[in-house]
């Protein structure tokens, strides 16, 4: 929504499309706050440096350098616009430090920042009357015959039809990949939908072994607790009475959560909290465990949050494909490196949003009339027709999808090794193969969901299959991507970027330098 909000701004007709309603997109899930440095001239300079330092050095410094400069300026717009943060007593916008920062930046709503957020957007989005075609799954980019983008195939939940949106350029926003790991904190959308296509399409991704853990989540369900918790004060405690560093960069707790387990339990104690302060928190886990976290501790566990890697883009949100453009939880901007700071996930997402809808609106109003798109149209019907055609055959997206997500969670999750990444990516091109067999049982016809399923497993698939094959390359531990083989991070040979493209013989692995700009790796010259 903020890059449609950009867009439409400078002047460029607008629409979003979507598979869910938009107050139902993952964002409405970011519990915690969004960083800025609001005091002092120099406040974007510690939140850049703790960026760095999250991310394991692996950030584009001048990427980072842009996006905490712009932070103040995009909170106060945020503000304007009637986003309710949280005042302290002299009636400023209220921060808290969060883990793993050194000074409080983290601006909030209470413990429902990324609602609050979502909701004044979405209002804008009223306000500025951009119309919003929602029940509608992306299925594929339309590329030209000269390699540009000019829309997407999207296919209506409510009929069954396809519909062509053609457009000068196109932004994705379609958020995550979570729903392929057994244990996650992801919404049903994030299949990778974005992802999957821009990487058929020729786009790069970039760091995809780059995959975060969150360290809170409540035991047995996997429901988020937000790190706003431990930033109040909140101490994760393990089986012997031992206090975690419950302050630390969220891979180092979830790892060292992850430990404590093998053990027995871990708990979040919430003494000494003001659990006003975390109202939702408060609610949710009382709702879904019985507990008064004013009383009593609560059980937690690692489970997969949010990826890192994604469509490799630029400054400006290009993924260097003509017209394609991304930004949020699919897109690598560059700015977490291997493990992102807890609250620049909302950062990012407005400041590379606003971005992305600039340059997109830019470039399409130099693209001139609108293509003639029915051969493109029956090319892809004729693909869910083949779908369709297969009818029942004793397979099963949704036995291939818990296959998958047990997989990655086994082979692929918190802590990797060399044969197991070998064995997870023999066995997904296993997956894909099923995948290409399974068919529709029922009709495909209006409010049926089998075609979509199938075409998100898929998507998936493809996106695993990079995750997989970087990981295996990446012989090192760094930030969210702890080999139990290669335990130490390898400067010397391992401080660059993974990109991964697509060929004909399935994933080709390319790297480029980081950017460094002022904050120089520990250890080096």
């Amino acid at each position: 929504m903020s890059a449609a909000l950009s867009a439409r701004e400078q002047g460029a007709s607008v629409c979003i499309v979507t598979k869910q309603h938009p107050l139902r997109s993952h964002s409405s899930g970011a519990q915690s706050g969004i960083n800025a440095g609001l005091r002092g001239a120099d406040a974007w300079e510690s939140h850049g440096m703790d960026t760095v330092k999250a991310g394991a050095y692996l950030s584009d410094q001048d990427v980072v350098e842009n996006i905490c400069q712009e932070a103040a300026a995009r909170v106060i717009a945020l503000e304007h616009m009637g986003v309710p943060f949280d005042r302290n007593g002299d009636g400023r916008i209220d921060q808290i430090k969060f883990p793993a920062s050194s000074e409080a930046r983290t601006c909030y709503c209470s413990d429902a920042t990324g609602h609050n957020i979502l909701q004044t957007l979405y209002e804008q989005v009223l306000r500025m009357q951009i119309p919003v075609h929602h029940d509608c799954s992306a299925v594929s980019l339309i590329m030209m015959d000269d390699g540009t983008c000019q829309g997407v195939f999207a296919r209506s939940l409510r009929d069954g039809s396809l519909i062509a949106f053609s457009s000068g350029s196109v932004v994705l926003a379609t958020g995550g990949m979570g729903r392929m790991y057994l244990d996650n904190t992801a919404s049903t959308a994030s299949t990778g939908d974005g992802m999957a296509m821009a990487y058929r399409a020729g786009a790069a991704l970039r760091d995809m072994e780059m995959v975060q853990f969150a360290p809170t989540a409540l035991a047995p369900n996997g429901i988020l607790i937000t790190a706003a918790a431990r930033g109040e004060g909140a101490v994760l405690v393990g089986s012997n009475d031992a206090q975690l560093d419950s302050l630390a960069g969220s891979d180092a707790v979830s790892q060292a959560v992850a430990r404590e387990l093998a053990n027995g339990d871990v708990r979040l104690d919430f003494k000494g909290v003001d659990s006003e302060r975390l109202s939702e928190t408060r609610l949710l886990i009382k709702d879904l465990a019985g507990i008064d976290i004013s009383k009593d501790s609560v059980s937690v566990r690692s489970v997969m949050h949010r990826p890192i890697g994604g469509i490799k883009i630029d400054g400006s949100g290009s993924t260097g494909v003509a017209g394609l453009y991304a930004a949020g939880e699919c897109a690598n901007s560059g700015l977490n490196g291997a493990n992102r700071l807890g609250g620049n996930a909302l950062l990012e997402s407005v400041v590379v949003g606003r971005k992305a809808g600039e340059s997109a609106a830019g470039h399409a109003g130099s693209v001139g009339p609108a293509p003639d798109l029915v051969s493109h149209q029956a090319d892809e019907e004729r693909k869910v027709a083949a779908i369709v055609a297969r009818g029942k055959n004793g397979e099963s997206s949704g036995l291939i999808r818990r296959e998958l997500a047990s997989l990655m969670q086994e082979s692929v999750g918190i802590f990797r090794n060399g044969s197991g990444l070998s064995e997870a990516a023999a066995k997904l091109a296993t997956l894909k193969v099923r995948c290409g067999a399974v068919g529709v049982n029922g009709p495909a016809s209006g409010y049926s969901t089998e075609i979509d399923s199938i075409i998100e497993l898929g998507n998936m698939l493809d996106v695993a299959e990079v995750i997989a094959a970087s990981a295996l390359a990446r012989e090192e531990s760094r930030g969210s991507h702890a080999r139990t083989d290669f335990p130490n991070r390898d400067d010397e040979n391992w401080l660059k970027h993974t990109v991964a493209r697509g060929s004909g013989d399935g994933v080709k692995l390319d790297y480029e330098p980081v950017t460094v700009t002022r904050w120089k790796p520990e250890g080096s010259s």
